[in-house]
C-alpha cells in the first residue's frame, strides 16, 4: 500500500514581473505550500473559482483591466477564509478589503511567512 502524502495549502502568487513572482513561489513552495502563479487578475480570479487557496499574495500593479487590489476585493467575496497579502513599491491607490495585508516592498521573507501563517 502507498502512503498518503500530507495535504499542502495552497497559495496563489500574482505578480507580472517573472523574476519577482518566481522568487515568491520558491519561498512559499520552500515553506510548505503548493503554489500557483499567475500573472495578472484576470488569470487569478479564474484560478479561484478551480481551486480554494488559503492565501493569496498580490503586487498591486499588475497588467490587464484589475489591479491587485481589485484582486484582494473580489478574492476575500469569493473566499473570506483566504488570507491576502499585497504588496508594493508604492503607496496604496486605495483601500483594501477588511483583514488583508499591505507590505511596501522589499519584503523580508521572514515577514511575509509570518503573515501567511507559515
Amino acid at each position: 500500500m502507498g502512503q498518503s502524502k500530507p495535504i499542502r495549502p495552497t497559495a496563489i502568487v500574482v505578480e507580472d514581473d517573472d523574476i519577482q513572482r518566481e522568487m515568491l513561489a520558491l519561498l512559499l513552495e520552500e515553506s510548505n505550500f503548493d503554489v500557483l502563479q499567475c500573472e495578472d487578475a484576470e488569470t487569478a480570479a479564474l484560478a479561484l473559482k478551480v481551486r480554494h487557496p488559503s492565501l493569496m499574495v498580490t503586487d498591486v500593479n499588475l497588467v490587464g483591466k484589475m489591479d491587485g487590489v481589485d484582486l484582494a476585493h473580489f478574492a476575500q467575496q469569493y473566499n473570506a477564509d483566504m488570507r491576502i497579502i499585497v504588496i508594493s513599491g508604492r503607496p496604496l491607490p486605495r483601500p483594501l478589503p477588511p483583514g488583508a495585508k499591505f507590505f511596501a516592498k522589499p519584503v523580508y521573507p521572514t515577514v511575509l511567512l509570518a503573515e501567511a501563517g507559515q
